[in-house]
C-alpha cells in the first residue's frame, strides 16, 4: 500500500507574479588602446578579450599603466579607468583592448600604440568565428551576465568607428539596446560647424549621444565622451540605476574644456544652439563646468521624444531590456491563459512600482485582440502592449513677470 496516505501535506505553487530582472542602466564598454605592452608577462596581455573591471588598480593590473616618458593621451582605456572608475567613483565597467604589441610595431621593432587604426577598433568576426574590437560588444552578456548600458570608443572621433559604435548598440547580443556615444574630431574647426559635420557624416544616428570638446585636467587632455558616460552613471547611482534623469546639468570633474588645443568658453546660447542641433557639451556659467544637452543625435531631424530626448530614450532602452531579462524565463512555456496574466501583472506592479518612486509618470501593460491575430498564435507568437511615460527633461523654465499696479495702494494708510 505505497500510495496509502494519512496525515496532513503540503504542495507548492509557483507564485503567479515573478520578480522582474532588472537591466543594467549604465554598464559602459570600451574599447580601443591600453598600455598592455607594460605589462611584466605581454605574453598573457589581453587583446581582444572583454574584461570586466571593479576599479582602478585592478585595470593596471590588468592592462597596465604607461611608462616614464609615455603620454597617458595614447592610451584611451587607461584615461576611461582613471576617470570612470577612479574619479567620478562608479563600477564595474568592462574594458575590450585592441592595441596588440606582437602585431602593431614600429620600423624599430618596438611596440607602437600609432599602427592601431580604425579597423582594429571596429574589428569584426573571421573565419574561425573570433570576434574582435566592437565586434565583442555581443560577447559581454554571455560573458558577465551584464547587459551594456553605454558604448564607446573614447579618443577615436572618426566617421567610420562612430557608426560602428551605433551598430554595436544597436542591438546587443541580438536583443538589449545600449547607447552609444562618440566625440568630434578636431578636423571640424569650431562648435558652429558641428552640426554640419553631422549630417554631411550620416552621423545622426539612432541611440547616440555626440559630445562636444575634450576635457583637461591635471595638465592632460581627456576625451570628454568619457565624462559624459560617466555623468550619466553617477546619475544612475543616485536614483537606483534607473536612468530616468538626463545628464545635463551633472558637474563634470575636470579643470576646462578645449577642442583641438584651444579652450572652449562656450555661452549659454552657443552651448543652446548646439543642444538644438542634437549635440551635448559642456557649460560652464553656474556651479561649475557642467554636462549641458538632453538631445540624441537624431534631434531635430527626428523629434519623436522617445528617439529624440536623452533620458526618454535610455528609459525605454532599459525598460526593453527589463523585459528581455524577465519574460526569457516564459519562452517555450505553454501559450495559455496563465502566461498572458502572469506576465500582465508582473509588468504592471513593477511599472506601478516605478510611477510610485516618479521614475515614470505612469504605465500599463495590456494584452489586446487586434495585435495577437490567430496566424500569430497558432505559430507560437504573442504580443502584450506597455504604454508608458518616462518624464521628459524640463530644459526650457519660464517665468512671466508682470507690473501690477494694483499693489500701489500699500503706499496709502487706510
Amino acid at each position: 500500500m505505497a500510495n496509502y496516505r494519512h496525515g496532513v501535506y503540503i504542495k507548492e505553487q509557483a507564485t503567479s507574479i515573478a520578480t522582474p530582472v532588472q537591466a543594467n542602466s549604465a554598464l559602459p564598454v570600451f574599447v580601443g588602446v591600453a598600455p598592455v605592452h607594460n605589462l611584466a608577462d605581454t605574453s598573457t596581455a589581453p587583446v581582444n578579450e572583454p574584461k570586466l573591471i571593479y576599479s582602478f588598480s585592478e585595470f593596471v593590473t590588468t592592462f597596465g599603466a604607461p611608462a616614464d616618458g609615455e603620454n597617458k593621451e595614447d592610451f584611451p582605456l587607461y584615461q576611461a579607468a582613471e576617470i570612470y572608475l577612479g574619479r567620478y567613483g562608479v563600477a564595474p565597467a568592462v574594458f575590450i583592448n585592441v592595441f596588440d604589441p606582437a602585431k602593431h610595431k614600429g620600423e624599430d621593432g618596438k611596440a607602437d600604440v600609432s599602427k592601431v587604426n580604425d579597423t582594429d577598433i571596429i574589428g569584426g568576426v573571421d573565419s574561425t568565428g573570433a570576434r574582435t574590437g566592437l565586434s565583442l560588444v555581443d560577447e559581454v552578456y554571455p560573458r558577465f551576465r551584464l547587459e551594456p548600458g553605454l558604448i564607446l570608443a573614447p579618443g577615436r572621433n572618426t566617421p567610420s568607428v562612430d557608426i560602428a559604435v551605433a551598430s554595436a548598440a544597436a542591438n546587443v547580443s541580438g536583443f538589449f539596446k545600449a547607447m552609444g556615444i562618440f566625440g568630434v574630431p578636431s578636423t571640424v574647426e569650431s562648435h558652429d560647424k558641428v552640426a554640419a559635420w553631422l549630417n554631411d557624416n550620416n552621423l545622426t544616428l539612432d541611440n547616440c549621444c555626440c559630445f562636444f570638446g575634450d576635457c583637461t585636467y591635471d595638465g592632460a587632455t581627456e576625451p570628454g565622451t568619457i565624462h559624459l558616460a560617466a555623468a550619466m552613471a553617477s546619475r544612475d547611482a543616485a536614483n537606483g540605476d534607473v536612468p530616468f534623469w538626463s545628464p545635463s546639468n551633472y558637474q563634470m570633474l575636470c579643470e576646462g574644456l578645449v577642442h583641438n588645443g584651444k579652450a572652449l568658453h562656450l555661452t549659454p546660447l552657443e552651448a543652446a544652439d548646439m543642444n538644438g542641433n542634437g549635440i551635448v557639451t559642456g557649460l560652464n556659467i553656474i556651479g561649475g563646468l557642467r554636462v549641458w544637452g538632453d538631445q540624441t543625435t537624431v534631434y531635430p531631424g527626428n523629434t519623436d521624444i522617445k528617439d529624440a530626448s536623452i533620458p526618454v530614450r535610455r528609459m525605454f532602452n532599459w525598460i526593453g531590456n527589463t523585459l528581455i531579462l524577465t519574460c526569457w524565463q516564459y519562452v517555450s512555456t505553454p501559450l495559455r491563459r496563465r502566461l498572458i496574466e502572469t506576465v500582465q501583472d508582473t509588468f504592471n506592479c513593477w511599472l506601478n512600482g516605478l510611477a510610485g518612486k516618479e521614475y515614470i509618470l505612469g504605465g500599463r501593460v495590456t494584452f489586446e485582440a487586434d495585435e495577437n491575430p490567430t496566424t500569430d498564435l497558432l505559430s507560437g507568437k504573442v504580443t502584450w502592449h506597455i504604454y508608458v511615460t518616462p518624464p521628459q527633461a524640463a530644459k526650457e523654465l519660464v517665468f512671466t513677470l508682470e507690473y501690477d499696479p494694483s499693489y500701489l495702494s500699500t503706499l496709502f494708510n487706510e
